[in-house]
């Protein structure tokens, strides 16, 4: 190790002493984005602090200082740190779940140069997570330099805003999923500085102040063709049921129908089977009965018996009608999103397909939670949403971080897909009319509920 090496070294070791609630506050942020059965790659991973606190067991970092990178090894053994080289060179891994650069952009000559990099590491369900300072801090780094309360820069730092990390992404083909804001008080003020960052930070307009910038980025998707299961949740839908199976569209080669009924107080199970006896064509048709209680119950034991990769969920009401289903294939098959919803509040809807009351309810919430999680989110009630397997898979894997009391199943898919960083995009529907029974959702109880998981995602998405 050369002499300015070795000095750079010690310098580093100093200011992450005299820095060390900054540093921990971008730990525990980071780990709050990735989740803990990912593999991650960092770029400027200095002494290796943020992978040693990471639980991921796949891990590796690259640094761009030789000295860092022999005092990284030294501190953790099992986890590679490696120097960097042009052309890149890593591990014999083909991809990573997640690849963070720990503010790299700030001092890298070439950012859009690395992203063309690390694309080869990459694969739609990759994200990039990008740290990068608040420039409406510059004025203070400045002065916190001058002083010594920071690490000194050996070269003009690029100060960088959002618009500008989004373009280097962009002429790259990655798109953004949503941005993160932090810490509006980098140094430890007991009794003050956690209060503030935890539950005063993340508020509107308040949060544009903060020292911490978070982007999240994926490649762009190739084109797909997916086998689709549609599941229909019915209950108490009877006179719904005629000629349901022939108004769904062909979307695929290989699709399955797949019914679940539950505990209906007319004859629905009934007149499913009876359709299903009708039926003379392509479909494979399937009819469960639930054992459980809820949509969300019944969501879930349609998707575990299914076989085809595009799940989609149809309400048996019919008020978003089956024809509209093409729609959310082709945005899922076009890489539009990973969750795609339907949106019943773009177009003017029937007289009496939604009351006053559920109209103002449902325009709070999709305030409330585009503000939660960080994603645009017109109207998060629409039954009908499709995601893949595949995805559906891993948020079924984390679902003990949100638990399991959401009895209409649409906030199991949001809440998880935000988790996991998914792209999540919505499709307007027309919104029709009921022409048979009642809705099985009560106004106020269900209201209180949604209260509840709106407070429940708050404290363990946002106020984190």
């Amino acid at each position: 190790m050369d002499k300015i090496s070795a000095n750079k070294t010690k310098i580093w070791k100093k200011y992450y002493r005299l820095n060390n609630y900054y540093h921990l506050e971008y730990q525990h942020s980071i780990r709050n984005i990735i989740p803990v059965d990912a593999s991650v790659l960092e770029f400027s991973c200095r002494g290796g602090e943020l992978l040693k606190s990471l639980p991921n067991k796949l891990k590796v970092g690259v640094e761009f200082d030789d000295g860092l990178v022999r005092y990284a090894n030294k501190k953790l053994s099992k986890v590679p740190i490696l120097l960097f080289n042009k052309p890149l060179k890593l591990p014999a891994i083909k991809r990573f779940d997640y690849i963070i650069f720990s503010h790299t952009s700030s001092d890298i000559d070439d950012l859009q140069g690395l992203i063309k990099q690390i694309k080869r590491f990459c694969d739609e369900d990759t994200r990039v997570v990008v740290s990068y300072f608040n420039f409406f801090w510059r004025p203070l780094h400045s002065l916190m330099e001058k002083v010594g309360l920071k690490h000194p820069s050996y070269k003009e730092p690029n100060w960088l805003t959002e618009g500008d990390v989004d373009n280097f992404f962009y002429l790259e083909d990655f798109e953004k999923i949503k941005s993160i804001k932090k810490v509006l008080i980098p140094y430890k003020i007991p009794l003050i500085s956690d209060f503030v960052n935890r539950y005063i930070a993340p508020f509107p307009l308040i949060n544009y102040l903060c020292f911490n910038n978070y982007s999240i980025y994926r490649l762009k998707p190739k084109i797909k063709d997916y086998s689709v299961s549609v599941v229909i949740p019915a209950r108490n839908e009877a006179g719904n049921m005629p000629g349901v199976i022939k108004k769904i569209p062909n979307m695929s080669r290989f699709t399955e129908v797949i019914f679940v009924e539950g505990h209906s107080k007319d004859k629905t199970y009934e007149a499913i089977q009876e359709e299903i006896e009708k039926y003379n064509g392509p479909y494979k048709i399937f009819l469960f009965k639930q054992k459980g209680k809820g949509k969300g119950d019944a969501v879930r034991l349609g998707f575990s018996k299914a076989k085809n990769e595009l799940l989609m969920i149809l309400d048996a009401d019919l008020t978003v009608e089956p024809k509209e289903l093409p729609k959310f294939y082709d945005a899922v098959a076009q890489g539009k999103g990973n969750l795609v919803m339907g949106s019943r509040l773009v177009y003017p809807m029937e007289d009496q397909a939604m009351r006053d009351l559920n109209y103002l309810g449902n325009k709070f919430f999709s305030w409330a939670f585009s503000y939660l999680l960080g994603q645009k989110i017109k109207d998060t009630l629409c039954g009908t949403k499709v995601i893949t397997k595949t995805h559906y898979k891993k948020i079924e894997k984390n679902r003990k971080v949100f638990g399991d009391f959401d009895p209409f199943g649409d906030y199991d898919l949001i809440f998880g897909a935000a988790r996991l960083n998914l792209k999540i995009t919505e499709v307007p529907i027309r919104y029709k009319e009921r022409t048979y029974g009642t809705t099985n959702i009560s106004r106020f109880k269900h209201g209180l509920l949604l209260f509840k998981m709106l407070f429940f995602a708050a404290r363990k998405i946002k106020f984190v």
